[in-house]
């Protein structure tokens, strides 16, 4: 840790800090002695009863069968009235075969799977890390993570453990999700079985403290999750034994310590945090008998509550500017949320206000198709995964919110109830969805949020409309950016329903950094690059050296057009400093024209960039661009200037890299990118029409660049019949008889 960054650190951080590392040394030492420690905190004993119906016997690491015996009934007995009531109605199998027969057989199919030992994980398929599972392989890099206290591994250090996002997907268990999902259905024990074993086989390659799946917090809380689900799913199954029910809440016992101690407060305060305070919270409630398991709980609700204030800004975007990392927060407090409920634990009603505003920033953004687009990082992964689904499918949290919340534009976003909601709400879930009558939301389409830093343009809510996102905020969020991209006023667009210019996606974390500089980098996004230079500069896979912003300057939103102004100056670092503005109009509900402005005092390469989703492009001798959708319709795209500008469309290009997207991690393929150049003296103005249309084998637009008496670009003309003319305030649109 350098100087410059203890002295940017306030005495609360350094003494917590302080704490830890100590911890670390300590627990290096006493690692062995972690279970006679967890032999103590099960010793504990309190007049209350939990809410799970589980109160700790005198010493619950070797009591006897008949005390087994007793702790495993009371979660029989009363344990299904505080967990989600999905998870503890009885008759599954005949809800699913009536409602969700296609989900039922995925689930299936899944399970089976995963008791051949094979695992889909983030963007892989298929994967197998030996049999019995080697819990500390990265099965694509082919690198074990060495056996080791966790303190003495970085898990960042790809050379030495591989990607350690794959080995901690796996050792989250949340593949215990289908077995136990696939047993409630069929009454089959094979799928208890593979849970057993595989369990058993997991405690015997993890000593306490040893190996890369103790280094992350996070990773324990999510795995406590999991095993929270399989004591509920698995309850009625004669294979889990009294014995196996107790080394499961020993195991859950001992993790929630470790994550107490070492919370992220100050290393991730993000969705980090939150999901190890969500696992304090599961763990508080199974063990609320006992004053350590009060503890916990507490701790979880104070944190939650906390960080909600923090995560999610006002106008309801999370702070982080990933859409993935979004979805995980509102996957966490709806747990949170759920759970409270059921325990009779009063929540402040602001709360509930922050996830809603969270869920209607997504639904403004929601492609016309019902896919949300990526924004920043995206890992692929899921709080806990009750279905099988795509990595841009979010209709499992806007159906669960739906009936949480009664909201029927949920409902109308989800496209129908979601099988998760089931398995979280209970059977009672199907009715109140029903009576929700979905429809579409009230506010406009077109809105902006100018505390997260977005602008949305768009016609309607109709599923073959026009949509488009205008990148007008920070670079990720204060304390390191870490998850956010160098896309400073970039666009995506998605034309006739259909995502056509999209955000890149991610790749990968660390397996190989000059991927995970690209897919981060302003050259990847559909924004504008000057020298070949990114806005910002990386630091490490979760660092920037600088965290430049932007900031909406106007924005008009009537009947007739949309107009978003907006600069950043992530360009001054240059010699010369360049400040980029752009202005963006919809012209309602046909087409879109952006303005881009660099100002400067130098001659600099500027280069508009493009990125399309594997979709066709031709780019024809005029520089006009068409891009095909699905449907045979699609969109013509064309930049004019008064200086020379070079077009250039490419796929797959590897030196410099470019024309590439992601659409899960670990997944890349080639993909269409569109880039005008022009080399010239600043200031330099850009105009660009995007076009959509119903019939691209049509003839070439007939468009032509306006310019005012001093030759400066100033709007396009439309042959005889219309001119669209900017000026500092907006536009204005001129039209002929």
């Amino acid at each position: 840790m350098t100087f410059q960054r203890l002295l940017k650190m306030g005495m609360t951080e350094l003494a917590y800090r302080g704490r830890q590392e100590v911890s670390k040394r300590l627990d290096r030492v006493l690692t062995k002695r972690i279970q006679a420690r967890l032999s103590t905190l099960f010793s504990e004993t309190a007049r209350d009863s939990s809410p799970f119906g589980i109160q700790p016997t005198a010493r619950p690491v070797d009591f006897n069968g008949t005390g087994r015996r007793a702790l495993f009934d009371r979660l029989h007995r009363t344990g299904s009235e505080r967990f989600f009531e999905g998870a503890v109605t009885e008759h599954m199998g005949s809800l699913f075969a009536e409602q969700f027969s296609k989900n039922r057989n995925e689930l299936l199919a899944a399970a089976n799977s995963v008791c051949r030992k094979r695992f889909d994980l983030l963007g892989y398929r298929n994967l197998f890390f030996g049999d019995p599972v080697d819990w500390h392989l990265d099965p694509v890099a082919g690198r074990r993570a060495p056996l080791v206290h966790w303190s003495e591994i970085d898990p960042l250090d790809w050379e030495t453990v591989g990607d350690s996002k794959i080995i901690w997907e796996l050792n989250r268990h949340q593949w215990i999700l289908p077995l136990g999902q696939a047993y409630r259905l069929t009454g089959d024990e094979r799928y208890a079985e593979a849970f057993a074993g595989s369990f058993h086989e997991w405690l015997e390659a993890n000593p306490p403290g040893i190996g890369i799946n103790w280094t992350s917090s996070l990773e324990l809380a999510l795995r406590l999750i999991s095993w929270s689900w399989a004591l509920f799913l698995f309850r009625d199954s004669k294979t889990i034994s009294p014995e196996l029910f107790s080394l499961v809440i020993e195991q859950m016992s001992l993790h929630a310590a470790h994550v107490q101690k070492y919370l992220s407060y100050y290393f991730a305060p993000n969705t980090h945090l939150t999901g190890e305070a969500l696992g304090l919270f599961y763990a508080g409630l199974l063990f609320s008998g006992m004053r350590q398991g009060r503890r916990w709980r507490d701790l979880g609700v104070r944190i939650l509550l906390e960080q909600s204030e923090r995560h999610i800004l006002p106008d309801g975007v999370y702070f982080e500017q990933s859409t993935c990392y979004q979805r995980y927060t509102v996957e966490i407090y709806l747990h949170f949320l759920i759970l409270a409920a059921r325990n009779g634990i009063a929540i402040p009603e602001a709360l509930g206000k922050r996830v809603q505003a969270l869920l209607d920033f997504l639904l403004a953004i929601r492609n016309p198709d019902g896919s949300i687009p990526q924004i920043g990082d995206a890992d692929g992964g899921w709080l806990l995964p009750l279905a099988p689904r795509a990595h841009d499918d979010f209709g499992a949290i806007f159906s669960t919110a739906a009936v949480w919340f009664r909201r029927p534009d949920y409902a109308w976003a989800a496209g129908g109830l979601g099988p998760e909601t089931l398995w979280l709400l209970g059977p009672s879930a199907m009715k109140a969805f029903e009576e929700l009558n979905s429809a579409p939301p009230k506010a406009s389409p077109s809105r902006t949020f100018s505390e997260g830093g977005y602008v949305v343009m768009q016609n309607g809510w109709e599923e073959n409309g026009h949509r488009l996102i205008f990148d007008v905020g920070p670079l990720g969020c204060p304390f390191n950016a870490g998850h956010g991209h160098a896309d400073l006023l970039s666009l995506q667009c998605s034309v006739f329903g259909e995502p056509i210019l999209i955000d890149p996606g991610t790749y990968c974390y660390t397996s190989e950094p000059e991927w995970r500089d690209y897919f981060r980098s302003t050259a990847a996004h559909n924004a504008v690059v000057v020298d070949d230079a990114s806005q910002a500069e990386p630091a490490g896979p979760f660092k920037w050296k600088a965290r430049p912003g932007a900031r909406l300057r106007n924005w008009v939103s009537c009947d007739a057009y949309d107009f978003a102004d907006a600069e950043h100056d992530a360009y001054h670092y240059l010699p010369d400093p360049v400040t980029h503005r752009r202005r963006v109009a919809f012209i309602k509900p046909r087409y879109w024209i952006v303005l881009d402005d660099l100002e400067g005092k130098a001659e600099h390469r500027v280069e508009l960039r493009f990125q399309f989703a594997p979709v066709e492009v031709i780019l024809n001798s005029e520089n006009w661009a068409r891009a095909s959708g699905s449907r045979g319709r699609g969109v013509w795209i064309k930049s004019f200037a008064t200086v020379p500008v070079q077009a250039r469309l490419c796929k797959g290009d590897r030196a410099p890299i470019s024309g590439w997207i992601s659409p899960a991690y670990g997944q890349r393929e080639a993909a269409p990118a569109l880039s005008y150049s022009a080399v010239a003296a600043l200031p330099l103005r850009i105009l660009t029409l995007l076009l959509p249309v119903e019939e691209l084998s049509g003839v070439v637009p007939h468009v032509s660049l306006l310019v005012d008496n001093a030759s400066v670009p100033v709007g396009l003309s439309f042959g005889t019949k219309e001119r669209v003319i900017f000026d500092d305030d907006g536009v204005r649109l001129a039209t002929s008889s």
